[in-house]
């Protein structure tokens, strides 16, 4: 895209999306915070549909209500039907840019109604995505990114780069904002994206961006035909529905490739009531299957208040059991 062709471009991008994955959506929203990203894509995304754009305000920093204010008369002189700020209490769970995206994640969810929300994404974020779960060492579903489509949430600028969102603010004669936490040093992303990715490009020549986003897309290629065996898998297995009497059979989870029968475990442990399983937590049940020495229950998370939720064994079948904390 030349610098006359980035709104063109952003408008292709979208339009493509839509096409393919919410041909039936006649409105959508948009999250915006008043950066680059997401105010060239409110902008394109309302001359398409019927758009309301969704500001949340954080409230972490002096003057945020401001910000807002003023993301939301953006949206309304590019187009959008309706702009709403939803101001939001961040908590501390897993670090502040985890807290931050799980409050922003809920009033999104919370103000969307039934329409799709669009999500600013871009190339830059998601090899930033993938650089933290190769750090994290949390497996292949970490490494594969985010995905374009995962209602209602809706990446369509993955493919597109950051730099091309700002030429289309400069086309369309608006100013961003400048959010300070994008320069915080403080912030592992922030470093990510002023440190560690400059410095790959320039040690083995440039296009890195582009080749981590690549991987993320084969990863998912991958891990969507292992998931969908394992699946199978478990609703053919007796007992592999969940929490209560008999779980999976021992001795046909160890048959199966170990891919295929953590993603099974994963799977019986998510009908369980399970939620929000690492990689690490995942292995220490499928430890019960294949490293067996009469060990006790394995706690995951998904417990109720005073109560621990622990994935074990008897019998020769797995099975889920809650103890009092």
């Amino acid at each position: 895209m030349d610098r006359q062709g980035a709104l063109a471009g952003l408008r292709s991008a979208l339009g493509a999306f839509a096409r393919t994955h919410v041909a039936g959506a006649d409105r959508w929203c948009v999250g915006l915070s008043g950066g680059a990203d997401s105010l060239a894509l409110t902008a394109v995304a309302a001359g398409l549909r019927p758009t309301t754009a969704l500001i949340v305000d954080h409230r972490l920093q002096a003057g945020s209500a401001a910000v807002a204010a003023t993301a939301r008369e953006q949206a309304l002189a590019l187009g959008c039907v309706e702009a709403h700020v939803l101001g939001v209490d961040v908590g501390t769970g897993g670090g502040p840019e985890a807290a931050a995206r799980a409050a922003r994640y809920r009033a999104l969810a919370d103000a969307r109604g039934d329409a799709p929300v669009l999500l600013a994404h871009t190339l830059d974020d998601q090899a930033e995505t993938v650089l933290l779960g190769l750090g994290r060492g949390s497996g292949a579903r970490s490494i594969a990114g985010m995905r374009a489509h995962d209602p209602p949430w809706c990446r369509p600028l993955l493919g597109v780069r950051r730099a091309v969102t700002r030429r289309a603010c400069e086309e369309l004669g608006v100013t961003p904002w400048q959010d300070p936490h994008n320069r915080d040093p403080r912030f592992t992303r922030v470093r990510l994206r002023s440190e560690v990715l400059p410095l790959l490009e320039d040690v083995l020549g440039g296009g890195v961006a582009e080749a981590l986003a690549r991987t993320a897309a084969a990863l998912r290629e991958d891990n969507d035909a292992l998931d969908a065996a394992a699946a199978g898998i478990l609703a053919a297995a007796p007992g592999g529905s969940g929490e209560g009497g008999a779980g999976p059979d021992v001795a046909a989870l160890v048959a199966l490739p170990d891919a295929v029968r953590r993603r099974v475990l994963r799977g019986w442990l998510l009908a369980g009531g399970a939620t929000g399983l690492t990689d690490t937590q995942i292995r220490a049940v499928d430890a019960l299957v294949t490293h067996w020495r009469g060990q006790g229950g394995v706690a995951v998370p998904g417990g109720r208040e005073r109560e621990r939720l622990f994935a074990g064994r008897r019998d020769g079948r797995l099975t889920l059991y809650r103890e009092p904390v």
